[in-house]
């Protein structure tokens, strides 16, 4: 492999490398969005720190990539041949007691790496379902008398985007600065943001979409009800707005990643509601240093 080079994370233009090899790789079962990949980077502001990120490639090209949330844990794509130098450099980097990283269970080459290398499946983990369904045969969106649901208008939009996040994930990080940072990044699309809004003009309920205009999945991140108006059926006409948007725009399938332990079953009830099935969930393996 001496072909392979290896460098650090500088800045947007590598997170478009590492979607790129996201997208290469998720018709064979890869388990990173772009989507998801945009949101988590930009959600919070001055966290590269806490973050270091690794791309190896080879000719230009990404082939892997690590991205380590100090002080233990790691989220990376790699070709299972490459697990191990992606591995080393990790336990170079951290100085935790506890290291973990997440995987799907289909991934069953990189979890014999795992185990080889020390790591065992946390049996007592909180884990995600990988839910999906095709765009066809859509419902018609529904929501109370008085509040309706629509894409973000634009910047004027902004602090009611995020104060419904704020109040549906309490205490949170997101503020302005950051989701404007998140609006600027690819593949953000300003009509896959739905919101719905009150009758007294509050933003109270969201479904942010992310759409891979390659492989033709939308996905879900985040989604999220302002405390006060939880149980009224809005994120259900978010999430139905977004997936008509999303076929608008060219999609053939959403999906989403929701809790599937029984700490937190609302999410993949509301998904399943909507014809949502679920396929892999992800397994947690974890070391001691």
């Amino acid at each position: 492999m001496s072909d392979i080079t290896m460098r650090p994370y500088e800045g947007a233009e590598d997170l478009r490398r590492m979607q790129e090899l996201a997208q290469a790789v998720w018709g064979r079962g890869g388990r990173c969005h772009v989507g998801e990949l945009a949101w988590d980077r930009f959600q919070h502001g001055g966290r590269e720190a806490e973050w270091p990120t690794m791309l190896w490639e080879r000719e230009g090209r990404t082939i892997a990539w690590a991205w380590v949330r100090l002080p233990g844990g790691l989220q990376f794509v790699a070709p299972d041949d490459l697990a191990d130098e992606v591995l080393d450099w990790f336990h170079e980097v951290t100085a935790g007691d506890r290291l973990a990283t997440t995987i799907l269970d289909t991934e069953t080459g990189l979890a014999g790496v795992l185990t080889r290398r020390g790591y065992r499946r946390a049996q007592d983990a909180s884990f995600l379902l990988r839910m999906s369904r095709g765009l066809e045969g859509l419902p018609e969106v529904e929501t109370p008398p008085g509040f309706t649901v629509r894409s973000l208008r634009g910047d004027e939009d902004v602090p009611g985007r995020v104060a419904a996040h704020r109040s549906a994930f309490h205490p949170s990080r997101v503020t302005e600065e950051s989701y404007r940072r998140v609006m600027r990044a690819w593949p953000y699309r300003r009509e896959l943001d739905c919101v719905v809004e009150a009758p007294d003009g509050r933003l109270v309920s969201y479904c942010l979409a992310w759409l891979d205009p390659d492989n033709r999945v939308g996905q879900f991140e985040p989604v999220g009800t302002s405390r006060e108006f939880q149980r009224l059926g809005l994120a259900r006409a978010a999430c139905l707005y977004a997936m008509h948007r999303l076929r608008a725009e060219g999609a053939e399938e959403a999906m989403v990643y929701a809790r599937g332990d029984e700490a937190h079953p609302v999410p993949a009830k509301l998904y399943g509601s909507l014809g949502f099935r679920a396929g892999a969930r992800t397994v947690t393996y974890t070391r001691s240093r």
